[in-house]
C-alpha cells in the first residue's frame, strides 16, 4: 500500500475530495468537507480511465493523412512559429484559444494570460454551454455570477425548489444535504420535464411542458405578490423593481399558466404559498433552465422567486450547479471571452490595468472576443484560421456539431492538447499530450466557490506533460513576458495576487485546509454587489422557443444526463466500472406516443430534427406526451440546434422532432 494523496474528484463540479493510494490508485472517500465521507459512482471509479491504453503518449504532428510522432521542442517551436505568422498576415483576432472546464485553475489562468498577451480577447470554455445564462442573470440581478451560499446551509433552510435540475443522478452526494434538510423538516419542490430520480424524494413534483419555465415562475410570483407573502421590508429596503414585477406578472394567473404548463393552479397556489412562508428557502438550477433562448430570463425568473420572500444570506440562495469539476474556477479565472479573472468586466480600466502591470504589459485588448458558440460561423467564414483547444471537444459537445466539424476542417492551424485522441483530435494538425488529473497538482473551484488543492499522486503517463508546462513552454516560445514557472505554485500566487480576498492568504495556507471561498463564504448577507447595494427584481415574459413543433416535426426533443456517464465520453467509456454500470443509453417516450407509434419498451427508435437523425433504443414513460428525452452524453448534438440565448448558451433542451420505430436506414451518417 502506498501514500494516500488528496485529490480532487476531475468529474462533476461537486467538488468532492479523493483519498488515492500512490501505488495502486484505488480511491477512498475523504471525510471532510465537501463530501463528508460520500462518493458517487464516478468518483469511486475515478482513477480508471487514467491507466486506459488509448491515452496519448508523445506530441504528433499531421504529415499528410498520418499523424507523425516528435519531440515536445519541436512541437512548441513549430506551433509558436505558425500562430506568430498568423497574427502577424490576419491579426490577433484570427486566433482563438479553448479552454477547459476539467484542468486546473493555474492551467486555464496561464491560457487565458497567453490569449490576452497575446493580443486576443478570443478566449473561451465550456461554461458558455451551460451556465453562462447564470452568469449573466445574477450579474444582472445580484452583482456577482456564481453561487451564493455553501452547501452547508442547504441542511438549514426549510424550503428548497430544485429546477431544471436533478441532483440524484448529476450531483449525487448534494443530496445527502437535502435529504437532511428533509429531514429536519424542510419542503423539497422538483420542477422538471420528466419524471427524475430526484423527484422520488420531493413533497411537490411538477412535470412541466418543455419551455414553459417563466409561465410557472411568474405565475408563482403572482401568488406571491396577490396575497402578500413576500417580505416586505426586504423588498423596501434591499431591492429595486418591486412594481415593475408587480405589473408583469398580473396576468400569470394560475389558471393562465396551468394551461400553458400543465400544471394544476391549485398546485402552483400550493407550491408558492409553501414556498414563500417557509421561512428560509433556496432555487438549486441546472442546464434545464439556462439550455434555452430564454435561458437568461429563465434564470432572472427564479431569482424573483427567492427575492421576494428575503431568501439571501443566511435565509436563503442561489445555487446553480456546475456540471464540470472546474468550469467554476475555467471562468473565475478569466477564461471567459468578455470578463477578466473574477469576472471582472474587460470595460474595468482600472482592474484591467491592474491585469496588465502584474503581467508586465502597459494594458490589454479591451474587445469582447468571440463566444465559443460563435466561433464556428467565424471560422466558416474565414475570419478565424488557428484554434488552440486545451481539454475540450467541441467535435461533440456543441450544437449542431456537423458545422462545428466542417470549421474544423476549414482551420490552417488546429492544436489540442488533451489525454486522450477525441473526436475533435482527428482533425488536429498537431496533438499535445497532456497528463491526467491525479499525475500533477493544482487548485480547482467547485460550484460554492471553494478553491481547493488537489495533490500529485504518480507521474505522468509517457511524454505527457501538465497542461500548466506546456502552456508554460508555448508563452516562453511566443516570446511572451512572465513566463518562466518552474512550479505549479507560482501560478497559484499569481493569481492569489490579483484578488484583494486572497492577497493575505498563501498557497500553504490553501495546501493544509479544506479549501478558501472567493470571495467569502456567503455572499450578499449585508448588501449586494451592486452600484447602489440592492438587488434588482427584473420583470421577464414568456418566450418563444427557436423551434417549435409541428406537422412535420411534432415532438419536443431535449436531452438530460445519467449518473454513471460524464459529457462526451471520454472520460467514462474508458472506465471498466462505468460502463458496466451505464448499460444501453435509452430514449424516453411517453406511454400513450408509445402505443400510438407500436413502440415497445427496448426497441431501436429514430428521432429526427431538421439537422440530422439517430437511433436509440426506447424507454417507454418518465416523460408527458409529445416529449422525447435522450442522454446528451451519446449522439443528440447531431439533432440540437445552434440558437443561441443572450449569454451565447444553445437551446439544447428544445428542437423540434419525430420519432418512428426504426427499420433499416441506407446510407446512414456513421460516426
Amino acid at each position: 500500500m502506498g501514500e494516500l494523496r488528496k485529490v480532487v474528484c476531475p468529474y462533476c463540479g461537486f467538488g468532492c475530495n479523493l483519498l488515492i493510494d500512490s501505488k495502486t490508485l484505488k480511491v477512498r472517500p475523504y471525510r471532510g468537507e465537501p463530501n463528508r465521507g460520500k462518493l458517487c459512482p464516478k468518483g469511486l471509479h475515478a482513477t480508471e480511465f487514467v491507466t486506459s491504453r488509448d491515452r496519448l503518449k508523445r506530441p504528433l504532428k499531421r504529415i499528410g493523412s498520418a499523424m507523425v510522432p516528435i519531440s515536445w521542442g519541436v512541437a512548441i517551436d513549430e506551433i509558436a512559429g505558425k500562430l506568430l505568422e498568423i497574427r502577424e498576415l490576419y491579426g490577433a483576432d484570427a486566433v482563438a484559444f479553448l479552454a477547459s472546464s476539467k484542468v486546473s485553475n493555474e492551467e486555464n489562468y496561464l491560457l487565458q494570460k497567453i490569449a490576452r498577451l497575446f493580443g486576443t480577447n478570443n478566449i473561451d470554455n465550456c461554461a458558455r454551454l451551460c451556465h453562462e445564462a447564470s452568469v449573466h442573470a445574477l450579474k444582472l440581478a445580484v452583482g456577482t455570477g456564481a453561487q451564493t451560499n455553501p452547501y452547508e446551509d442547504l441542511e438549514g433552510f426549510k424550503a428548497i425548489l430544485i429546477w431544471g435540475y436533478n441532483p440524484a443522478e448529476t450531483h449525487p452526494v448534494v443530496m445527502d444535504y437535502i435529504l437532511r434538510a428533509k429531514r429536519r423538516g424542510a419542503k423539497i419542490i422538483v420542477v422538471d420535464v420528466r419524471k427524475t430520480r430526484t423527484m422520488a424524494f420531493a413533497d411537490y413534483k411538477l412535470v412541466l411542458r418543455p419551455g414553459t419555465d417563466i409561465t410557472l415562475a411568474n405565475a408563482m410570483i403572482h401568488v406571491i405578490i396577490r396575497e402578500e407573502l413576500y417580505d416586505e421590508e426586504f423588498i423596501r429596503s434591499r431591492t429595486n423593481g418591486f412594481s415593475e414585477v408587480k405589473m408583469a406578472v398580473r396576468k400569470y394567473t394560475p389558471e393562465y399558466a396551468e394551461r400553458v404548463t400543465g400544471i394544476p393552479a391549485e398546485t402552483i397556489r400550493a407550491v408558492a404559498r409553501t414556498f414563500a412562508l417557509a421561512g428560509s428557502g433556496a432555487v438549486m438550477w441546472g442546464m434545464g433552465l439556462t439550455q434555452h433562448v430564454s435561458g437568461v430570463e429563465n434564470v432572472l425568473a427564479v431569482i424573483d422567486l427567492v427575492l421576494l420572500p428575503g431568501y439571501i444570506g443566511e435565509r436563503g440562495g442561489l445555487y446553480p450547479m456546475r456540471g464540470q469539476n472546474n468550469v467554476q474556477g475555467a471562468a473565475y479565472m478569466g477564461a471567459l471571452s468578455e470578463f477578466l479573472p473574477g469576472y471582472v468586466p474587460l470595460s474595468d480600466e482600472r482592474f484591467r490595468k491592474r491585469v496588465a502591470s502584474l503581467w508586465g504589459v502597459e494594458d490589454l485588448p479591451t474587445e469582447r472576443g468571440l463566444y465559443l458558440t460563435e466561433l464556428w460561423d467565424e471560422i466558416e467564414e474565414g475570419n478565424v484560421k488557428a484554434l488552440y483547444i486545451v481539454g475540450e471537444n467541441p467535435a461533440v459537445s456543441e450544437a449542431d456539431f456537423a458545422q462545428v466539424r466542417r470549421a474544423l476542417r476549414k482551420l490552417d492551424l488546429l492544436v489540442v492538447q488533451d489525454v486522450f485522441p477525441t473526436k475533435t483530435a482527428r482533425y488536429a494538425h498537431y496533438l499535445l499530450p497532456a497528463s491526467a488529473f491525479c499525475e500533477k497538482s493544482g487548485s480547482y473551484m467547485n460550484s460554492e466557490r471553494r478553491i481547493q488543492w488537489s495533490e500529485k499522486v504518480c507521474e505522468p503517463y509517457a511524454d505527457s506533460k501538465p497542461d500548466w508546462e506546456i502552456l508554460g513552454m508555448l508563452g516562453k516560445a511566443l516570446g511572451l513576458p512572465g513566463f518562466n514557472y518552474s512550479r505549479v505554485e507560482e501560478i497559484t500566487a499569481e493569481y492569489f495576487r490579483l484578488f484583494p480576498e486572497l492577497e493575505e492568504r498563501s498557497v500553504e495556507e490553501l495546501k493544509s485546509s479544506d479549501g478558501i471561498f472567493l470571495p467569502k463564504k456567503r455572499l450578499h448577507t449585508w448588501e449586494f454587489a451592486t452600484p447602489d447595494g440592492k438587488a434588482r427584481l427584473i420583470a421577464v415574459e414568456q418566450i418563444a422557443p427557436w423551434e417549435v413543433p409541428d406537422k412535420e416535426y411534432p415532438f419536443v426533443l431535449t436531452t438530460v444526463r445519467l449518473i454513471s456517464h460524464y459529457n462526451t465520453g471520454e472520460m467514462t467509456l474508458r472506465s471498466p466500472s462505468l460502463v458496466k454500470l451505464m448499460g444501453e443509453p435509452r430514449a424516453l417516450i411517453n406511454e400513450r406516443d408509445a402505443e400510438r407509434f407500436g413502440i415497445n419498451e427496448g426497441d431501436l427508435i429514430e428521432i429526427e430534427t431538421r439537422r440530422g437523425r439517430i437511433r436509440m433504443r426506447a424507454k417507454v414513460g418518465g416523460v408527458p406526451e409529445g416529449v422525447i428525452a435522450v442522454p446528451f452524453h451519446f449522439k443528440p448534438n447531431r439533432l440540437t440546434g445552434s440558437a443561441l440565448n443572450k449569454a451565447g448558451t444553445p437551446e439544447f433542451k428544445f428542437s423540434a422532432c419525430r420519432v418512428r420505430k426504426a427499420g433499416k436506414l441506407k446510407g446512414e451518417a456513421s460516426e
